[in-house]
């Protein structure tokens, strides 16, 4: 089997020469031509970063990815799927704020923001998963999959339960709409903090299970009987007094990942970047970020998310650990045992392999791969 292509510049340039523009020659060099976007609408899947969080990857890398789709007729979005936890991007209102807060807007970005599966994380579509072994479907955001081309645009970076945070996840776990990341993150139901409901009953107009009644103080419970583990009721709660409860273990949940991302980009054009940069120990899903645990190292496109991934863990796992870090502590420590693998040295619980071998397995793609470096 031929070698996917893997094209990588670090981040060194010349007087002249910007980052953005930078980035651009790489999605050129790598193919991204290639693909008929005329008169197509083209997703461009990233994460908008929490409040508070400033690791994720700035709108300037967004504007080039959209120029270019631009430069050959197609008509880009961005985008990205409501979460399932608490915070500031939970229902599509505050999704918005947020990625304008962190500053993603239409100046900046030089084209629209969608979010995948609109106001409460319920406008998803069941898409088939190929060759899935856990999924047979998957839910999707709406917005994702009416698109006509995706492309991922993702920060590298270390994660404390996936181990790592790149292309599979950002597609898989990013475009699940809240019950398709309920299915990918936990197996059970939500839980309810009665100190926080207020008895409005938002949460049982959602349910489409019956599973929630109230009690003679207007607190909200849940009948595990009924209750299907979709998640809707905590994209219906304004007050955070849901959440989920029973999490998988870390490789069942790359494993989903896998499946889920192969969905998305299933019978449609597809292209990937990921950045190494500002390579933070935990999700950009936290409300703030810790030192970078690795240096910068560069951009890297490929038409294949799961060699695309395997570079950037090979890079990083080349690189120097930065000692002001996470990493750098955990190594410092005289009883440290050592994995010799600085994503599991950071985060000593992770299996990330799990993502890559099944991915493989259910041919998503290929974990060979030829890296192209470019200047």
């Amino acid at each position: 089997m031929e070698k996917s292509k893997v094209y990588f510049p670090d981040f060194r340039t010349r007087l002249d020469v910007s980052l953005p523009a930078k980035l651009q020659k790489l999605m050129r060099k790598a193919g991204i031509g290639d693909i008929d976007m005329d008169g197509k609408f083209v997703a461009i899947k990233m994460h908008f970063g929490e409040l508070g969080n400033i690791a994720y990857l700035r709108p300037n890398y967004a504007k080039a990815v959209a120029d270019v789709v631009k430069s050959q007729g197609g008509i880009p979005f961005l985008t990205d799927c409501n979460t399932l936890y608490p915070g500031s991007r939970k229902n599509a209102l505050e999704h918005l704020d947020c990625a304008n807060i962190n500053g993603f807007n239409t100046i900046t970005t030089g084209c629209q923001i969608i979010i995948g599966d609109g106001l409460k994380g319920t406008d998803d579509i069941a898409v088939p998963v190929p060759n899935g072994e856990i999924c047979k479907e998957a839910y999707i955001g709406r917005a994702v999959m009416e698109a006509d081309i995706f492309i991922s645009l993702s920060h590298f970076k270390g994660h404390e339960v996936a181990g790592y945070g790149g292309a599979i996840k950002n597609i898989g776990m990013g475009c699940g709409s809240r019950a398709g990341k309920m299915i990918q993150h936990s197996g059970g139901m939500p839980s309810v903090h009665e100190e926080k409901c207020r008895g409005c009953m938002r949460c049982a107009k959602e349910c489409g299970s019956d599973a929630i009644s109230y009690d003679e103080n207007r607190k909200m419970h849940i009948d595990p009987k009924r209750c299907k583990g979709c998640g809707r009721c905590i994209g219906a709660c304004n007050f955070d007094a849901i959440e989920l409860t029973d999490w998988y273990d870390e490789g069942m949940l790359g494993r989903r990942m896998a499946e889920y991302a192969a969905a998305v980009c299933a019978g449609r054009p597809h292209f990937h970047i990921s950045l190494i940069v500002d390579v933070s120990p935990n999700c950009d899903c936290h409300a703030e970020n810790d030192a970078p645990i690795l240096p910068n190292i560069g951009m890297l496109a490929s038409f294949d998310p799961v060699a695309l991934d395997q570079a950037c863990i090979d890079l990083c796992q080349a690189a120097t650990p930065i000692r002001n870090s996470q990493l750098g502590d955990n190594l410092a420590k005289p009883d440290w045992h050592h994995h010799h693998d600085h994503f599991k040295d950071s985060n000593p619980n992770v299996h990330w392999e799990e993502t890559l071998e099944h991915s493989e397995k259910i041919g998503f793609g290929s974990r060979k791969y030829e890296l192209i470096t470019m200047k």
